[in-house]
């Protein structure tokens, strides 16, 4: 009940529409977001970014209802299966972390609900025609391709060796399988593989292991505030090494509670992070402004962030796909609009979104490419364009 009361009021705000004149039922939006908890770093920038979503889908008026999980995959589930069951939803947008999106694939499976996850992790939707994940889409970019980028840079900085310290949990099982993949074949020798949780005080004992080793540089695979602990930890160890994160961790928080332990960070990231000194040839770069020009028109300068953007391209992804569906003459509120609606999402094809450009298909659930990701660094206090090299 205490979270109902919450969240009335941006239910109310979100829930408005605009009358359209078409015979056509409302289509609606059930979000789930970690606006609390230690993924609030993600889940309110998500959230910020819903509450400027337009009141309509595809030109058709929609309703958003928006639900906190509080980072915990069961409370994930119970609102996942409640926007189905009681709030009669169309698709479902989120979760925010990839135990909540892996927790509710059996709840969009067994109802025939469509999924835009707002998680990174490729097992959210791999492998391809499982049935759990015919429903399940998502916008962050796969692991493996910004392990690509990132093992590509290290070797382009002269890194032989690596130390790897990720969550342990499924997004950082899946930045492991990528990132040990791609080391292989680019010749790097990993010397260490720790694992923290997103609640823990103390990461020293796994940080002294790596040190150790005396690794060339360590990646640490984590996202939001809780990736800054172990980085902190390498710092007051007196580690001199390069330190590369993932995209998860491009938030104003992560710079915030990390400070100055956090200049210099490298990390892949999607063209949104960084749209502003991105060169005016990149094929995103126009979208992403656009996206962070009202951002930040709203939110303040420098507050846009990866997850804020991959919230925006979901939107952008349901209006198109919400258009396409519409034409089947299928009603929102029924099985049969839902099944369209999936399958349009499914069948989107050059779709610039402010973090790359969409191609989606049967084989696909994420649909980016090279365009959507470049290597970012954290320069006097702010997430800067590092070039791709």
């Amino acid at each position: 009940m205490r979270l109902r009361k919450l969240l009335l009021p941006v239910m109310s705000m979100l829930s408005f529409g605009v009358a359209t004149g078409s015979a056509h039922a409302d289509i609606r939006v059930g979000v789930d977001l970690s606006t609390t908890g230690p993924a609030a770093a993600i889940g309110i920038p998500s959230r910020n970014t819903v509450q400027m979503w337009p009141q309509t889908l595809g030109g058709q008026r929609a309703q958003y209802i928006v639900l906190d999980d509080a980072t915990d995959p069961a409370a994930a589930v119970r609102n996942v299966r409640k926007l189905i069951a009681e709030d009669k939803v169309d698709v479902i947008v989120g979760p925010n972390i990839t135990p909540n999106a892996i927790a509710a694939l059996d709840a969009i499976a067994e109802s025939g609900t469509p999924m835009v996850a707002l998680a990174a992790s490729a097992s959210i939707i791999e492998p391809a025609g499982d049935a759990r994940r015919r429903w399940a889409f998502k916008m962050p970019q796969n692991d493996a391709l910004m392990a690509t980028i990132l093992t590509e840079h290290m070797t382009n900085q002269g890194v032989k060796t690596v130390g790897f310290i990720g969550f342990n949990d499924a997004y950082g099982e899946s930045w492991w399988r990528e990132f040990s993949k791609m080391a292989e074949i680019r010749r790097l020798r990993v010397v260490g593989n720790e694992r923290f949780g997103r609640t823990d005080t103390s990461v020293t004992g796994q940080i002294l292991k790596l040190m150790s080793a005396n690794p060339d540089a360590i990646l640490i695979a984590g996202s939001g505030t809780p990736a800054v602990l172990p980085q902190k930890t390498l710092g007051e160890r007196g580690y001199k090494g390069r330190i590369y994160q993932t995209h998860g961790i491009a938030s104003w928080d992560f710079l915030r509670v990390g400070g100055k332990d956090v200049e210099g960070t490298l990390f892949p990231t999607g063209p949104v992070v960084v749209a502003r000194q991105l060169p005016d040839s990149h094929p995103v770069k126009k979208v992403a402004l656009d996206f962070v020009t009202r951002y930040e028109a709203k939110y303040g300068p420098d507050t846009v962030t990866q997850f804020a953007g991959d919230a925006w391209g979901a939107w952008l992804l349901l209006d198109d796909a919400s258009r396409r569906a519409l034409k089947s003459g299928a009603q929102p509120g029924t099985p049969a609009f839902r099944a369209a609606l999936r399958d349009a999402i499914e069948s989107t094809h050059n779709l610039t979104v402010p973090n790359g450009v969409l191609n989606l298909s049967a084989q696909d659930h994420q649909g980016f490419d090279q365009r959507a990701r470049v290597m970012g660094v954290v320069r006097n206090g702010k997430f800067a364009y590092a070039g791709d090299k």
